[in-house]
């Protein structure tokens, strides 16, 4: 069978849509807010008898919201917890300590009716588009699996919603009646987003979505989500370590160092006038499409510490070339140097 070409309306050469800069609503209620998250694991060893020999703190502290309409990105290196971060907002996971709201409902406290309400309105794309799909499940089955499961619509309506979810998405309606391997990674990765708009959402949880794809390719599916958001009015939490994809498509943006945040504020702002020594470092390492820019990357030093045995104080001390005495002593305090910018940092203190 002949592989079809990787569709899509805007073409592939066309980069990311540019999201349009607008302050954050303040004055609305939030729909997510994470407030004070903790999340540890036990780590074990022995044999026969498991034997606890201590906690991995993953993620500690964490609080920021997200409005309606907008794309809130979490950045960070692989292992800071952003995306435990994600799955504790999805109650894949439970957290040790702190709240997750969602329209004022602590997602921890659902059950029954209330968290299958919350599963239909919360939905996540994966950065594993193939992984993420049953090999053994037709296209078609794994689309509507997520009407089945939530006993919505018939059988004959189930077959009409997922023809139109393919189209939404780039794809032909004859596509569903195929597998997962006989799709590229890009369509593999609509199709997901296919699966994950058939209850009609309100939040996506966007884990990595195109960390795996080619280069054209993203900017493909890049435009397919800032045109879904438009059309449908959904909200993202937009996972990534590629400050290139978040700078375009984020309206504000959260960067995370072993578990925390260490700065907060609009796209525009934080890109424009980074004021964290990590988040200056992470913006110096991106590379700039201008043969006449001097490349100059700001070096760490040493590795990333453990989340079994963080350092005291400022988590990033160890690694920041502007370190200072009470960085090794005391964790930073929270510091709003502009409006909305907020920085965790004894350089502003």
């Amino acid at each position: 069978m002949t592989r079809s070409a990787d569709y899509s309306p805007t073409g592939p050469e066309k980069p990311p849509h540019q999201a349009e800069r607008r302050p954050a609503p303040r004055a609305e209620q939030p729909l997510v807010s994470v407030e004070g998250l903790h999340k540890s694991f036990a780590t074990k060893t022995g044999s026969g008898l498991w034997k606890k020999t201590g906690w991995v703190r993953a993620v500690e502290g964490v609080s920021f919201k997200i409005y309606p309409g907008e794309t809130f990105g979490l950045v960070g290196e692989s292992g800071c917890g952003k995306s435990t971060t994600g799955k504790v907002i999805l109650r894949v996971l439970e957290p040790s300590r702190g709240r997750v709201l969602f329209e004022d409902q602590e997602v921890s406290h659902l059950k029954g009716k209330g968290l299958l309400k919350f599963r239909s309105q919360v939905q996540a794309v994966y950065q594993d588009p193939y992984s993420s799909l049953n090999p053994r499940m037709r296209i078609d089955h794994s689309v509507a699996e997520p009407l089945v499961t939530h006993r919505l619509l018939g059988k004959e309506a189930r077959r009409e919603k997922v023809a139109t979810l393919m189209r939404k998405v780039g794809l032909l309606p004859e596509h569903a009646l195929r597998y997962p391997h006989e799709f590229s990674g890009g369509q593999r990765q609509r199709i997901g987003i296919a699966r994950a708009l058939a209850i009609n959402p309100r939040f996506l949880v966007l884990d990595e979505p195109v960390s795996a794809l080619d280069v054209s390719i993203q900017a493909q599916i890049l435009n397919l989500l800032a045109d879904l958001q438009k059309e449908l009015r959904l909200t993202y939490l937009f996972i990534s370590h590629d400050l290139s994809v978040v700078e375009h498509i984020c309206d504000r943006v959260a960067v995370m160092y072993l578990g925390k945040i260490v700065e907060r504020a609009e796209s525009g702002s934080l890109f424009a006038n980074p004021l964290h020594p990590y988040t200056q470092a992470l913006l110096s390492a991106v590379p700039v499409a201008d043969p006449d820019h001097l490349f100059q990357a700001i070096p760490l030093e040493g590795e990333i510490p453990s989340p079994l045995n963080p350092p005291p104080g400022c988590r990033f001390h160890p690694r920041c070339p502007r370190r200072m005495e009470v960085c090794q002593e005391q964790d930073p305090r929270c510091l709003e140097k502009e409006s909305g910018h907020l920085v965790y940092c004894h350089l502003y203190d």
